[in-house]
């Protein structure tokens, strides 16, 4: 279209005069609503679909020569939102959108509150029509679909933003990135902005410009791909009916008063809906294949979809076939690519931006064997300070490179495939054997020191390795305990595989009565079944025995196994003998007993208790004798001799009081706990339910109180189904509903049961089947 012919909206007007026809008229004729006419002749809509041409066209009447020069004039009103910066009206959507279903709501909402200010739905008055428009910074990691989201948003706005609907490539990750100045004069060019009102403006005015223009439209403005804070701000318009969503790798935290949307992985069902959309009907019942691959792909919707790029290109081959080039790590990131597009490409262009120490840091954290670090144990990595380490972390979360929860940093399953390519890459054998070394030498240490604060008579334990932790309190030890289990015990598995026998079973033996706050965690078996195999090596039989009682123990009550319990308890028992340690001697027959009463094997189970209660005496351990007391109360109330059990609960509590602060507060604590439960127990099996739910409560108490999060959840399921069958159904609930909010460290059984009964609560609410019961009216 040259310079003296009309632009599509002038040209429609003309077209239409010409024809003697009324707006109404040629909404009738051609079947396009009388607001869209009106919007393109008035040029708030510049580039209508073919599709609304040709209805147009149909509805004039046009000849030939005509409907060209009407096509002609919407085609270059289409490429006129071009510009050498890449402004462009928003795109045609993939037609295989998925999901995001969360994130769309939270930007559609954002938009239509302000969109309603100047014509509020359902009538009245308009609110604020001169306040400032929304403003969303959406980041997240290389391929999360920040992009493809933002534009989905864009289209669903048109109704409510129809005048302007644009975005601007910013070109963040460039070398040389276009400047605000360029993109502002590219914005103005696609919102038809006069050249001689743009020459009159002058560069001072451009800015002003910018914003009067947006002001007075309603605009849905996508600044896509922001390097920095500095290249965005002018681009805000500072008042208007509509919504900017910028999107970026980083968080962009430098910008004030903006709604901030952080993208992560797309969840699991969402994940294989989208696969099942990109491979097509005759595939995508290999549900289980499918979802394999949404697993190896981290739900991360670049990979996503060059793994259905793969499928589509390889018609004939099964989908189990993609699962098995994906499997091995090493292959992962060389099958997620297709023609110039691939998932590495995509984070090279992240990681080329980083500073020397960042890019170092990101490439050792592929060390890190959990899924999450903090910056402590970061800094190991590294050499670094607590404190150099965190800003050097804060540079990779602000570079979309790293996730940040609760100050622990968390790299994306890809992500970390891309960084340990990256580390073999560049950095030889020996520098990565010292920085896996320096990192599990400072776990297990500092495991050690965190678990000391259990261990009865050890006092405060002293301070950590390289101060850097706080571990000033039993509560902070425990917390950086379950936070880096997954890691420490890497490096437990690590030394013990290294022949670092004695460091193994130093760490075993500083948390052996960690364990009892942490017992539905799983790996205990492991732990103190490498601790007495490495007692073994060590050629100490008091090792040996000790440890093997703690694997009894780990049998016993974190996998239900008694036999093999049993097994082990009995070799504890002879190795104890044999050295002389009575103490070893009287832990291995509380084991057997326990092994036995599970077995209902009562005779032989109180023989065992009895005599474990003797050896405790003749040592003066009040410890052990305090958990031989309760061994008989529990056999007693197993082998359904209730009102016996209960004297010996209550000569079990008796000893506390009597034993004092010979006995470590937290042992106590967990025994006195133990000790109501048990009494609840054997209350509850003698119909005595009021003092039943008393007695637990007790112990559900103390069990918060002292932080043992796996026994509360347990104690809470059973206050919960006990007040069920007293039909107290309001204080069922808030036991179970308690329960649920516990979070990862309760028992998992306990927190299932709890989140079934109270649906079935709901259930039976919702049909008017009331579960109130007499106690609750």
């Amino acid at each position: 279209m040259t310079q003296d012919e009309p632009d599509f909206g002038a040209l429609l007007r003309e077209l239409r005069q010409t024809a003697s026809m009324t707006i109404e008229g040629l909404s009738e004729a051609s079947g396009v609503s009388v607001r869209g006419i009106g919007e393109l002749e008035r040029g708030r809509r510049t580039a209508p679909q073919r599709r609304t041409v040709n209805a147009l066209a149909d509805g004039l009447g046009l000849a030939a020569p005509q409907r060209r020069r009407l096509v002609s004039a919407a085609r270059a009103g289409r490429s006129d939102g071009y510009t050498p910066v890449g402004v462009q009206v928003v795109p045609p959507g993939h037609l295989d959108f998925v999901g995001r279903e969360r994130e769309l709501a939270y930007l559609t909402g954002l938009a239509r509150r302000v969109a309603d200010r100047r014509a509020p739905r359902g009538g009245g008055a308009r609110t604020d029509p001169d306040g400032p428009p929304a403003v969303v910074a959406v980041s997240g990691p290389p391929g999360m679909g920040k992009t493809t989201l933002a534009l989905q948003a864009a289209r669903r706005l048109t109704e409510d933003f129809p005048d302007v609907q644009i975005v601007v490539d910013m070109r963040g990750l460039d070398a040389e990135p276009p400047t605000p100045a360029e993109l502002m004069l590219g914005v103005l060019r696609a919102l038809r902005v006069a050249d001689r009102e743009v020459a009159k403006a002058g560069p001072e005015g451009h800015v002003h410009l910018y914003r009067q223009t947006l002001a007075q439209r309603r605009f849905a403005l996508v600044l896509d791909n922001a390097r920095d804070e500095a290249q965005v701000r002018p681009l805000l318009p500072g008042s208007g009916t509509g919504i900017v969503v910028v999107t970026s790798r980083r968080m962009l935290t430098g910008l004030e008063g903006v709604h901030r949307l952080g993208l992560d992985g797309l969840d699991r069902r969402e994940a294989t809906m989208l696969l099942s959309t990109l491979v097509g009907d005759e595939r995508a019942d290999d549900t289980a294949a499918l979802d394999k691959i949404a697993q190896y792909c981290g739900h991360l919707p670049l990979a996503l979809r060059l793994a259905g790029s793969w499928l589509a290109v390889n018609r004939t081959a099964p989908v189990a076939r993609l699962v098995e080039r994906l499997a091995p790590d090493e292959e992962r990131l060389r099958t997620l690519a297709a023609r110039d597009l691939e998932v590495s490409a995509a984070f090279d262009l992240s990681y080329r931006q980083l500073s020397t120490p960042a890019a170092r840091m990101f490439r050792r954290l592929a060390l890190v064997p959990g899924s999450d670090v903090s910056a402590a144990g970061a800094a190991q990595l590294c050499g670094q300070s607590s404190f150099d380490a965190e800003d050097t972390l804060e540079e990779l979360v602000e570079a979309g490179l790293l996730g940040v929860e609760r100050d622990r940093y968390r790299m994306h399953d890809l992500l970390r495939l891309y960084a340990q390519a990256k580390l073999d890459a560049e950095e030889d054998a020996q520098d990565k054997a010292e920085a896996r070394a320096a990192l599990c030498d400072w776990l297990l240490r500092t495991a050690i020191v965190a678990g000391r604060w259990f261990e009865p008579g050890a006092g405060t334990p002293p301070g950590t390795p390289n101060g850097d932790v706080n571990l000033s309190s039993a509560d902070r030890g425990r917390a950086w305990l379950q936070d880096e289990g997954a890691n420490w015990l890497a490096a437990l598995r690590a030394a013990g595989q290294s022949g670092r026998h004695a460091l193994v079973v130093e760490v075993a033996e500083s948390l052996h009565w960690f364990s009892d706050q942490w017992i539905y965690w799983g790996y205990w078996p492991e732990v103190f079944g490498m601790a007495a195999d490495s007692a073994e090596v060590l050629g100490d039989p008091v090792l040996q025995a000790t440890h093997l009682n703690y694997l009894a123990w780990a049998r016993l009550l974190c996998q239900g196994r008694y036999r093999d319990s049993l097994t082990h308890s009995v070799r504890a028992l002879a190795l104890a003998r044999q050295a002389g340690d009575t103490c070893q001697q009287a832990w291995a027959y509380v084991y057997q007993g326990w092994a036995h009463r599970e077995l209902t094997e009562y005779e032989t189970a109180a023989e065992h208790m009895s005599r474990a209660g003797h050896l405790f005496e003749t040592a003066q351990d009040p410890q052990g004798s305090l958990t031989a007391l309760h061994g008989v109360a529990l056999i007693l109330a197993d082998s359904g001799r209730s009102e016996e059990a209960i004297g010996a609960y209550r000569r079990a509590l008796d000893f506390l009081e009597t034993a004092g602060d010979r006995i470590e507060p937290h042992a106590a604590d967990f025994a006195r706990a133990g000790s109501y439960s048990g009494l609840a127990r054997s209350c509850e099996s003698l119909g005595r339910t009021q003092e039943a739910v008393a007695h637990l409560r007790k112990s559900v108490d103390i069990s918060e109180r002292v932080g043992n999060i796996g026994l509360e959840s347990r104690y809470l399921r059973r206050l919960g189904e006990l007040l069920l069958g007293m039909g107290r159904t309001v204080e069922a609930r808030e036991a179970l509903s308690r329960l649920v909010s516990l979070g990862p460290y309760a028992d998992p059984d306990a927190a299932r049961e709890a989140a079934a009964l109270i649906a079935s609560l709901d259930a039976r609410t919702s049909t008017g089947d009331s579960p109130t019961g007499p106690q609750d009216r």
